[in-house]
């Protein structure tokens, strides 16, 4: 029984410590605020793009 508490408590205190290290191999997140000028989000491919006039 102590042995099945213990293990819990490892598990438990290496979680946050295992989901940081997941997410920390992602790219951040770009945003249309993060745009240059003349530039806009296309929300399809996720990237600035710059638009082409008809």
């Amino acid at each position: 029984m102590k042995l099945k508490i213990a293990f819990v408590a490892v598990v438990l205190g290496l979680s946050p410590a295992i989901a940081s290290a997941m997410c920390s191999g992602m790219k951040p997140a770009q945003t249309a605020s993060a745009c240059s000028d003349g530039q806009v989000w296309d929300s399809e491919s996720a990237v600035c793009i710059t638009p082409v006039s008809s």
